[in-house]
């Protein structure tokens, strides 16, 4: 044996070592009396969690976990998500309810699917240590292990209840026990950081339980589906079962005053501190359940209409090409073309694109954009490119754009902006946020529900000076206005210092 599997056996003895010390029994119990408190503690299943697993509810439940509980042990066929923040417990609540109903002989057949196979063992380790090594469970309900049917990933009690772990991708069809298909399918640890950020991987792992893992439910049984999970993106496979449930309970680490969820466990002064150590980008997602978390920098995003483009003497179109072509790296950065005119003191953001995408498909969007302005106005074309993105435009993006002008028959001229740019961050903020707190910043309320628009916003509002989160979509922004003050100097022959149009910034000194 490795040293490293000793090690870990050496773990696990002494995890079941520390379950058996925490669960003693009254040795001076008869039988009779032993089954007469049996039968007490299962009507009251808060009850009955608190006295066989003394170890794992050693705080007082608060009311969320309470009113959990209850909806899962009394409702047989029923849908529930748990999005639960973190230290919250979900995943600990649900095997308490999961112990309870098959102990109790209510259930008898558990599926759990995580995103891996490790995970899911994982996840079903301390069902198993328990079963194994659980005093009280043994004197209450009898010896559980089964030697002929007991591994990690699956396990049968003596009692017959199965015990099922498969990762996303594994194959759940034959998860029957005797004639019981599954009647308690749990989903925990389903999502990733890396899944969520890739919406056809979040499609193709949503197909998966819907496709594979659902249906090996009965249809003539009642069956118990519980997620676990908090909400790390706007589309995820939680926020798809969400909207399915029969009833999705989102808690976060504190209520909508600002106090702790659960006061028995998580104390203010500690909730301070631990959240004081990551960005609160980080905190909103995994302690308040909100993958987006309003910036401290741009606060108002104003959207409205867009006077008719005739109106604008010019346009700008600008590019911020990003570097690379990876659609589904979790770190890749977005690409961004956007129409934006200055007109009445007001920067009107007007139409575009943001997103993770190909050369050639950040090229079309310029064509595109051309098209939809037409002959309504002058159209002025840049793209960002300092010295060290030269090379790459000279060699990709001009034969790009001449293939494309060919194939479709039309002229386009982009300009390389090679003027030289100071720090990205500071630059966005100090053009733009005097503008946005003025409400001279204006996006287009038409394209609103557009998902480009969407993430340039999203963009905005995660937007800090340490960028915490991909800021191309303000930088393209940025470098729009910078062309549209330029032209606005040509046009008027009239040097128009950026302070005189700029207001001050407050977050200057």
């Amino acid at each position: 044996m490795k040293q490293e599997d000793r090690s870990a056996l050496r773990n696990w003895e002494e995890y079941k070592e520390d379950i058996m010390r925490s669960t003693p029994v009254d040795k001076n119990m008869t039988r009779a009396e032993i089954e007469r408190h049996r039968v007490q503690l299962e009507a009251n299943p808060v009850e009955w969690i608190k006295f066989f697993f003394p170890k794992y509810a050693k705080y007082e439940f608060a009311p969320f976990h309470i009113r959990a509980i209850n909806r899962l042990v009394n409702n047989p066929e029923w849908y529930e998500v748990l999005s639960w923040a973190r230290e919250l417990a979900k995943s600990t609540v649900v095997m308490f309810v999961v112990m309870y109903l098959t102990l109790t002989g209510k259930k008898f057949n558990v599926l759990l699917t995580a995103a891996t196979v490790d995970a899911a063992r994982r996840l079903l380790a301390p069902y198993r240590a328990n079963l194994e090594s659980n005093g009280r469970i043994k004197a209450y309900y009898g010896e559980q292990t089964n030697l002929g049917s007991w591994t990690e990933s699956e396990f049968i009690t003596r009692k017959g209840v199965a015990f099922r772990g498969i990762g996303i991708g594994s194959a759940p069809r034959g998860s029957r026990n005797e004639e019981i298909r599954p009647d308690i399918e749990l989903f925990d640890d389903y999502d990733t950081d890396e899944a969520v950020n890739n919406p056809e991987t979040v499609k193709k792992n949503w197909e998966f339980f819907e496709d594979a893992v659902y249906p090996t439910r009965s249809i003539s049984e009642p069956t118990l589906i519980v997620w676990c999970g908090n909400i790390i993106a706007k589309d995820c496979c939680i926020t798809r079962a969400g909207a399915k449930a029969d009833h999705w309970d989102i808690v976060n680490i504190r209520d909508k005053d600002g106090k702790s969820t659960w006061q028995a466990k998580n104390k203010e002064e500690d909730i301070d501190r631990t959240l004081g150590k990551i960005s609160t980008r980080a905190a909103q997602k995994e302690y308040f359940n909100n993958p987006v978390s309003e910036g401290k920098i741009f606060k108002n995003l104003k959207f409205g209409k867009i006077p008719p483009l005739k109106k604008f003497k010019y346009v700008v179109i600008y590019g911020d090409p990003a570097p690379g072509e990876n659609k589904t790296a979790k770190k890749s950065s977005t690409k961004g073309v956007w129409v934006c005119g200055w007109l009445d003191e007001k920067l009107y953001v007007i139409k575009g694109f943001q997103a993770k995408e190909l050369n050639s498909v950040f090229i079309d969007w310029y064509f595109t954009l051309n098209d939809y302005v037409g002959e309504k106005t002058t159209i002025y074309n840049f793209m960002e490119n300092n010295k060290l993105q030269d090379p790459f435009f000279q060699q990709v993006f001009k034969p790009l754009v001449n293939k494309r002008k060919k194939d479709l028959g039309v002229q386009l001229i982009i300009n390389p902006d090679e003027d030289k740019k100071t720090d990205k961050a500071t630059r966005i903020e100090s053009d733009l946020e005097p503008l946005d707190r003025d409400g001279q910043l204006i996006f287009n309320i038409d394209e609103k529900d557009n998902p480009h628009m969407d993430e340039l916003i999203t963009q905005f509002k995660l937007f800090e000076l340490h960028l915490p989160y991909n800021a191309d979509g303000p930088d393209c922004i940025q470098g729009a206005y910078k062309k549209l003050l330029q032209k606005l100097d040509e046009l008027t022959m009239t040097r128009v210092p950026m302070t005189s149009i700029t207001r001050r910034n407050k977050h200057r000194r």
